[in-house]
């Protein structure tokens, strides 16, 4: 029992486990539309145990539509082979300062109580022989988003995924998000958000950090 509540009490602290989401060996030996099988069972047995009526027009296809959605869309991103392909270009105009792609949307989900997570992304890079397409960054964000997640963890996913395509250690991503599991639900603090960052290479100077805080509006917000 003693074990069963430092477990819960560790959801509740928002600890993640490491830099890489948890997965089993073999996470991906299922097909999609079998998991989407299991997922619509099991579910359709949590309403069951809530007390839903499922003969009811409006819930007899809520179980499917979950499962479908948890599969097809909030957790695409676990599965590899729905990676972002990447468009790279020659930097044939030699551009060697910091460019900053704002305000991306983030929608996740939290791994500890499985409440959504919404927010925006602010990622910045110095392009070294090669760019990435801007709607590039947009995908591996969307991408490393549709898992559970810790929001620390995502964070780092989507700097070492850009350093690792872009060739170059000169990246930052700073998270603005709220999380419904602390805004609906426990506390109920309706008001406040999170901010993580990850700051890489040249990102890690106190000038140019400063420079990017202030681009993206954050130079009163965060204590560097």
């Amino acid at each position: 029992m003693s074990e069963l509540k430092d477990i819960v009490a560790m959801g509740e602290d928002h600890v993640g486990s490491s830099a890489e989401t948890p997965l089993r060996e073999n996470a991906f030996e299922l097909s999609d539309n079998e998991k989407i099988e299991r997922i619509e069972k099991h579910f359709k047995e949590i309403m069951v145990t809530l007390g839903l009526d499922l003969n009811d027009d409006s819930l007899s296809g809520t179980p499917r539509r979950v499962a479908k959605m948890y599969v097809e869309e909030i957790f695409a991103g676990l599965n590899p082979k729905n990676s972002p392909s990447i468009s790279l270009f020659k930097n044939a105009y030699k551009y060697d300062e910091m460019l900053i792609e704002k305000d991306i949307e983030v929608y996740s989900t939290c791994e500890h109580h499985f409440a959504p997570i919404i927010g925006k992304a602010h990622v910045a890079y110095y392009a070294k022989d090669n760019v990435i397409g801007l709607s590039k960054i947009n995908r591996i964000v969307r991408h490393f988003a549709k898992r559970p997640s810790v929001q620390e963890r995502l964070t780092v996913q989507i700097v070492e995924e850009l350093k690792q395509v872009l060739g170059t250690p000169d990246v930052a991503c700073i998270v603005e998000a709220k999380h419904l599991c602390v805004n609906s639900r426990g506390v109920g603090d309706t008001h406040s958000s999170t901010i993580t960052s990850q700051f890489s290479g040249k990102f890690n100077d106190h000038a140019v950090k400063m420079e990017l805080l202030e681009q993206i509006g954050l130079d009163s917000k965060i204590d560097i």
